[in-house]
């Protein structure tokens, strides 16, 4: 018995030693790519107190950031999984920082050294990444699983982040002292009012969240519109709003894939739901768009957008967003939507507005009216790690659009005997 006690003691040291020995490899290989930060001022403070800096650290640095390593595993998840084993120490708590949007947006502007993060060993953790995006890919059945993963995840929880238009969407804030609601509104309208809508207008919104689109062009405009989501939790709550509107005569409300949509329509709308489509079903969304859309039909699309440039490279990768918080997702670019509508459709870009700086506004808030509700989020149920992924989540957003890697458009499409006037 003392014989197999002693053994599995040295086992245990041994795979202590093995253990140690690969936390040391990766604290090198880390600190060895952090050390060509050149834009920023990096304070990184490790579990026994052992403090480095990186970058710029005069009085001029713009991004000062101090980051708390609480646990050393930290070097082998950003080794082994890059950018997403970083998001994914975050989540089990292994490290703080002092200005989590700060350091996103330093990273963004050190690419060069974003790019070593992932790459190295990271390129080991990609095959699987790769395989679970695959397996999210959008069929039909494969978007019902991506959106319940998200938008069910309990209305009650987007209550607490969001206004009460429930808008889940890039807002336009006409002043710095706009109201996130007053934000949401301006949005809607601003889609209204480029779409020209009016009472005889029969208006198909495709992507119709929570209802609050469809609420305002009603009560403002007069018209009918059809709206559609495959979120249940989405219906639901949506129907209930509809319903204690009194307008329930004036929206028909489908739990109904796109794909799945008959009949045309004067006008379109599709606020920030082509990212859910997936790459490989662009072309399908963009024809079925078209389809649904009279020969003098307008469609208003607004859209999350990548960097033309970035583009390309991002179809190859999968990043923490698409791996823990928009399974099956995709960011097009600008370059991309144009193409596909003018491969798949006779509809012409008429009009273009770039409202991502608002986003970043529009983010901030969100994570203000989730991060002041914590003790009900938890009262929810909702545990620590998914706290610190919804705030990963955010912060990490907020810092793309600060940054413009990301943007958000309102294109208007116009179909061959369209003759809307231009403009909002």
């Amino acid at each position: 018995m003392n014989s197999e006690v002693r053994s599995v003691a040295i086992d245990d040291e041994g795979r202590s030693e093995r253990g140690s020995a690969v936390v040391m490899l990766a604290r090198r290989l880390v600190l060895a790519k952090l050390a060509r930060i050149q834009h920023g001022d990096v304070t990184l403070i490790e579990p026994d107190g052992t403090t480095h800096r990186f970058g710029q650290c005069d009085d001029e640095c713009k991004l000062p950031v101090t980051i708390h390593s609480d646990d050393p595993e930290l070097f082998v998840d950003i080794a082994f999984g890059g950018t997403v084993g970083a998001g994914e120490a975050y989540m089990k708590g292994r490290w703080r920082c002092d200005d989590l949007v700060a350091l996103i947006r330093l990273f963004i502007r050190n690419r060069d050294v974003l790019t070593d993060v992932d790459g190295g060993w990271s390129w080991l953790s990609r095959p699987l990444l790769a395989a679970f995006h695959h397996l999210r890919r959008n069929t039909r059945a494969g978007s019902l699983r991506n959106i319940a993963a998200h938008y069910d995840l309990g209305n009650d929880l987007y209550k607490l982040m969001l206004d009460e238009t429930m808008a889940y969407s890039c807002g336009i804030f006409r002043t710095p002292d706009s109201t996130l609601y007053e934000a949401s509104v301006e949005k809607f309208d601003a889609a209204c009012r480029k779409l020209q809508l009016g009472p005889n207008d029969r208006v198909l919104e495709i992507g119709c969240g929570w209802g609050g689109f469809a609420l305002h062009a009603v009560t403002r405009y007069g018209c009918h519109v059809t709206a559609t989501t495959i979120s249940r939790q989405q219906y639901d709550l949506a129907r209930q709003r509809i319903d204690a509107a009194g307008v329930s005569d004036r929206v028909t409300l489908l739990l109904s894939d796109y794909r799945d949509l008959q009949g045309q329509f004067d006008k379109i709308v599709s606020i920030e739901m082509i990212e859910a489509v997936g790459a490989n079903y662009l072309d399908t969304y963009t024809a079925t768009c078209s389809r649904l859309l009279k020969p003098d039909g307008a469609m208003l699309l607004q859209a999350i957008t990548l960097r033309d440039q970035l583009y390309r490279s991002a179809l190859r990768s999968v990043d923490f967003i698409q791996r823990y918080i928009f399974p099956g997702s995709f960011i097009p670019s600008i370059t991309a939507i144009l193409q596909s509508f003018a491969a798949q459709t006779d509809m012409k870009a008429v009009h273009l507005e770039d409202i991502g700086p608002h986003y970043a506004t529009t983010l901030r808030r969100w994570r203000q009216g989730f991060t002041g509700n914590l003790s009900q989020v938890r009262q929810l149920g909702y545990p620590d790690t998914f706290i610190r992924m919804w705030e990963f989540y955010l912060c990490y957003c907020e810092g793309g659009f600060l940054e413009r890697q990301l943007g958000d458009v309102q294109i208007l499409f116009a179909k061959p005997g369209c003759r809307l006037p231009v403009g909002a």
